[in-house]
C-alpha cells in the first residue's frame, strides 16, 4: 500500500514529534515533504541490505525498526533500536556510497521515504536541518562509545546499559516511570553482546530487586538513576 503524505494531514503527527524536523518553518517542511512516499511494512521485513545502493532517506511514522550489522564470525550485531519519530538511511544520501548496514522492521512499521536529493537540498538550504542531523549523528556516536566501554564489564552493567540506552533513544514518560518497549530477548542479546539466557536471568535480578517493571508490550523503568547506579 502506497499514498502521498502532506504535512497538513492531522491523522499523522509524526512530523511534529520528529527531532529532525524541530525548529523547522512550516513552509520549509512542506516543501521537503513534497516527494515523501509512506508504506506500511510488516514485522521481520528487511528494508535495507547492507551493500546496497539506494536513493532515500527514510522517516519512521509508526513502529520499531533494528539496525544490524555481522561481525567477521558471521554473527548477528544488532547496533541500534529506531522508533517513531527517528531516521535512517542518511549516510548513503549523503556519502553516495553503498548502504553500512541493515534494516528490519521489529514490528508493523509504517515508513516514510524522503529522495536522496530532496534530503541533500533541504541540508543546503536550511541551516537548522544540518543543525539536528549533526546533533543526532553526535548521540548516536555517544551511545556507541559508551558501550564499547562496557564490553568488558559485568553482565549486570550490560544488561542495565542497554536498557538505558533505549531510554535515552525511544523512551516515553510513563505514570510509573521511564517506559521502553519490551523487545524479544534475543535482540536485547544482540544489543548487549550476552547470551539469551544470560539477558534473561539479568532481566528477572533487576524486576525482583524493583528496578525495572515488566508487561507483554512494554519495560519500564521508575528510577533511571537507580538503574544507572547498577553499573560497574
Amino acid at each position: 500500500m502506497e499514498d502521498r503524505y502532506s504535512v497538513q494531514t492531522p491523522a499523522n503527527p509524526w512530523i511534529f514529534s520528529a527531532p529532525f524536523f524541530q525548529g523547522l518553518p512550516e513552509i520549509v517542511i512542506e516543501a521537503a515533504l513534497t516527494h515523501l512516499v509512506t508504506r506500511t511494512h510488516p514485522a521481520n521485513q528487511v528494508i535495507l541490505l547492507e551493500n546496497d545502493w539506494g536513493g532515500s532517506v527514510y522517516f519512521i511514522m509508526e513502529g520499531w525498526v533494528k539496525i544490524r550489522t555481522y561481525n567477521l564470525e558471521g554473527k548477528e550485531v544488532t547496533l541500534n533500536i529506531l522508533g517513531k519519530g527517528e531516521l535512517f538511511g542518511e549516510m548513503a544520501a549523503l556519502d553516495e556510497v553503498p548502504r553500512s548496514t541493515d534494516v528490519i522492521t521489529l514490528t508493523t512499521t509504517v515508513i516514510g521515504s524522503m529522495p536522496s536529493q530532496d534530503f541533500v537540498k533541504l541540508l543546503q538550504t536550511e541551516p537548522m536541518a544540518g543543525v539536528r542531523l549533526a546533533q543526532l549523528m553526535a548521540r548516536r556516536l555517544r551511545q556507541v562509545n559508551r558501550r564499547l566501554r562496557l564490553r568488558e564489564s559485568d553482565s549486570q552493567s550490560r544488561v542495565a546499559d542497554t536498557l538505558l540506552f533505549l531510554a535515552e533513544g525511544q523512551g516515553k514518560q510513563g505514570q510509573t516511570g521511564t517506559e521502553i518497549p519490551n523487545l524479544p530477548h534475543r535482540e536485547l542479546s544482540s544489543l548487549s553482546g550476552l547470551a539469551r539466557e544470560t539477558v534473561t536471568r539479568v532481566l528477572t535480578r533487576l524486576e525482583k530487586k524493583g528496578l525495572i517493571k515488566r508487561d507483554q508490550e512494554v519495560i519500564c523503568i521508575p528510577d533511571l538513576s537507580a538503574l544507572e547506579r547498577m553499573i560497574v
